[in-house]
Parts: C-alpha cells; sequence; structure tokens
C-alpha cells in the first residue's frame, strides 16, 4: 500500500484520479495537485473515497519539492504539460520520490518531442535509488507495451510496425481537440518522421493517408501519417526495425479547420505583440476552444488503437494485429471522461500499479517497452482496456 501524488488535474488526471481510487489495495492514499486546485476538488468529490488535493505550481521546483515532502508519496504521476517534464523530475530528485509520465518533455518555444532530455536523467536516478517511468499513456504507452509483447511472443524478429490511432468519437462542436489543444495542434502540425532503413526520414505533416477500416464495426477512416514520440524510443530498443510509422485519423472539418487557422497565424507557438503585450497564437486559441474535460457527455463513437507488426517466427514471415476498443460513453459512465483521457488514464495508472508492486521497480531512466510486457497487459484486461489479437489481418499500409 503506497501513497501517491498526481500532478495535473485536466481530462487525464481525473482518469488517473479515478482508477487509483479503484485500486485501494496499491493506492492507499491519493493527494491531487495542480496550480487550480478548485480542479481538484471538482474530481475529488466525484470520487467515493476521500482524495486530498493541493495547489502546486509544476513549474516552480521548490514549490514542487515542499509539496513531497509534506505529502512523502512514493510515486509522483505527472499528468501535467510536457512542459514541466524536467521540473518535476528535478523535485522527484531532489525529494527522493519516484516518478512516472505519459509523454516526453517538449521545449516551449519549439515543437521539438524528442526523449534526449529526459534519458540524460538515468545516471542521476539511478544513483538516487529511483525509478523514472517515461510514456505510461496510450500513444505512447500501451503501444509500446503491445509491441513489446508481440516482439516476446508472436516474432523472432520484427521488421516492420505500423501504430495506428483511430478515434471514432464525435462530440459535435464545429472544431474541438480531445487533448490539451496546444499539445494536439503543435503535434499534428508538426513535421513528420518515419523510420526506414536505420535512419528517420522527414516529409511534410500529414502528407500521406489511406484509408483504414478498423475491427468490431467502429468503422472506416482515413487516416494520415504523422511523428509521433514513441516511435524514437521503440526504433532504438528494437533495432531489427527496418520500417516503423505512425498513423492517427482526422476528419476532413477537423482538417479544414486546422487549415484556416494555421493560415492566419492562430496556430503559431511564436509571441506577437497585442496591444503592447506579447501573446503567443496557439495559448490564446485555446482559450477560444472547449475545455477537452468537458467533451465526456456529448462525444459518442469509439476509439481503436493498436499496432500492425510485421516480422519472422521460425525462419516464417507473419503479421500481427493488437488493438483495443474503447467506447466514449461507456467511458464517461464509469469515470465522467471520454475515451481519449481514459485510454490515456488507465495505463498511467497501470504504470504506477506495476511500479509500486516492485513489478517495474528498476532505478534509472526507462521507456514503458523495457519492463516485462506480461503483467501490465494482464492487468488491462482487468482494469477498462481489453485488447485482442488478429493473425494475419490482412491489412497492408502504404509506406
Amino acid at each position: 500500500m503506497s501513497k501517491v501524488l498526481i500532478i495535473g488535474a485536466g481530462g487525464v488526471g481525473g482518469v488517473v484520479t479515478h482508477k487509483c481510487a479503484q485500486v485501494p489495495e496499491v493506492f492507499s492514499e491519493i493527494v491531487l495537485a495542480s496550480r487550480n486546485e478548485a480542479k481538484c476538488q471538482k474530481i475529488a468529490a466525484q470520487v467515493e473515497r476521500p482524495i486530498a488535493t493541493a495547489r502546486v505550481d509544476a513549474d516552480n521546483v521548490p514549490e514542487l519539492v515542499a509539496l513531497m515532502r509534506d505529502v512523502q508519496p512514493e510515486l509522483v504521476i505527472n499528468v501535467a504539460l510536457p512542459y514541466q517534464d524536467l521540473t518535476i523530475m528535478d523535485a522527484c530528485l531532489e525529494a527522493g520520490v519516484h516518478y512516472l509520465d505519459t509523454a516526453n518533455y517538449e521545449p516551449p518555444d519549439t515543437a521539438k518531442f524528442e526523449y534526449k532530455w529526459q534519458w540524460v536523467y538515468q545516471e542521476r536516478f539511478e544513483k538516487a535509488g529511483l525509478m523514472a517511468l517515461l510514456g505510461s499513456g496510450f500513444d505512447p504507452g500501451a503501444t509500446n507495451v503491445f509491441t513489446a509483447y508481440l516482439a516476446k511472443h508472436y516474432f523472432d524478429e520484427i521488421r516492420t510496425l505500423d501504430i495506428v490511432d483511430v478515434n471514432g468519437g464525435d462530440h459535435g462542436y464545429p472544431f474541438a481537440t480531445n487533448f490539451n489543444p496546444e499539445i494536439n495542434i503543435r503535434e499534428v502540425t508538426a513535421e513528420c518522421r518515419h523510420w526506414e532503413g536505420g535512419a528517420f526520414v522527414a516529409t511534410p505533416p500529414m502528407s500521406l493517408k489511406q484509408s483504414f477500416t478498423c475491427p468490431e464495426g467502429v468503422g472506416t477512416y482515413q487516416i494520415y501519417r504523422m511523428y509521433h514520440e514513441e516511435l524514437e524510443s521503440l526504433t532504438k530498443h528494437y533495432p531489427s526495425l527496418e520500417h516503423a510509422q505512425f498513423w492517427m485519423s482526422f476528419s476532413d472539418n477537423y482538417l479544414k479547420h486546422l487549415e484556416v487557422l494555421g493560415n492566419v497565424g492562430m496556430t503559431g507557438i511564436e509571441p506577437v505583440l497585442y496591444e503592447g503585450r506579447p501573446i503567443v497564437p496557439i495559448q490564446f486559441l485555446k482559450e477560444l476552444l472547449p475545455d477537452p474535460a468537458s467533451l465526456g457527455p456529448r462525444t459518442k463513437g469509439k476509439t481503436c488503437i493498436g499496432v500492425l507488426v510485421h516480422g519472422v517466427k521460425d525462419g516464417k514471415p507473419r503479421d500481427v494485429y493488437l488493438y483495443n476498443v474503447c467506447d466514449h460513453q461507456a467511458c464517461y459512465r464509469e469515470v465522467q471522461s471520454q475515451a481519449i483521457s481514459y485510454t490515456t488514464g488507465v495505463p498511467a495508472m497501470l504504470g504506477a500499479k506495476m511500479m509500486l508492486e516492485g513489478k517495474w521497480m528498476k532505478p534509472g531512466v526507462w521507456n514503458i517497452e523495457q519492463m516485462d510486457p506480461d503483467p501490465f497487459m494482464a492487468d488491462m484486461q482487468r482494469h477498462g482496456l481489453p485488447w485482442s489479437v488478429i493473425e494475419e489481418p490482412g491489412y497492408s499500409l502504404a509506406h
């Protein structure tokens, strides 16, 4: 039994709090903190168990350290903004607390999705006897574990990897993002990179698209190739990969809005002067868009996220598709959230559970695919993210 400190009270923070509260035999005490404590209190009021709340500025290391020393958690679950990963890691080192996040660090002034800033913490965490688990969301997170599970049980060597993220949900708004608008739009508009021939190849964002039919009647969607951070760690840890890509579905309506906003400069991340003071256009746009945490009651449909792996088993070529389907309305009934936050929040809880139970506890900085996938995969089935495997699915994605 352990006390955990959850930092971040957005849609994902709400799901993590709900899901940790469902496992009292592991998470004996829960403290939820963010810059806006009222948001923490609103989430705490939804949960049947007592949840303590606190206010903290996640950009302020001394403030974070003071809170950690006061709370004395075993583990910090970081579901704040990716800009704040390093300050929270610094505070964990100073306070002697284990660390987990769901997304890699991003510098605020440039859309760079790289692990290099966090990987350099390896020696410091190892010497401190502390563990930092990186990318314990869905993608990155569950998709990394899916890849590790297939590599362990279905292949002698994996050669190609396609991660496919389809959101078949409809929230009814003309334009909204399913998670933090600033992070979402930076990610979508960033230069695409895919792995080919031992190196990353750059192409214009979303310049390659194709149709993809999801299993279990989820539907057929247009998916677009884009860069996503798990490609960096997976190609590092699975050097046999010859080709790796990430795909995400977008509606024509979403892309048209995004194109117009980009054309008029509203997706920019460089400050501009307005009435004598600097503002960042994309941060202003964020204030105009619906809060992703508010989308739960109105979002209908399903998500389908999985990995398609090609490789070799017993000298013969093989294709396997491993995926999860999640229903937006079922998520809302359970934890008052839509499925995008749910599919990120459940793996964050599961990664924390793996660490606190000692199944994954290892000093240093680790990506989630470096851990044994089996206990995590078993717990996904038990805690709301059931997965399925299709052997020889017949899918062939463009390269």
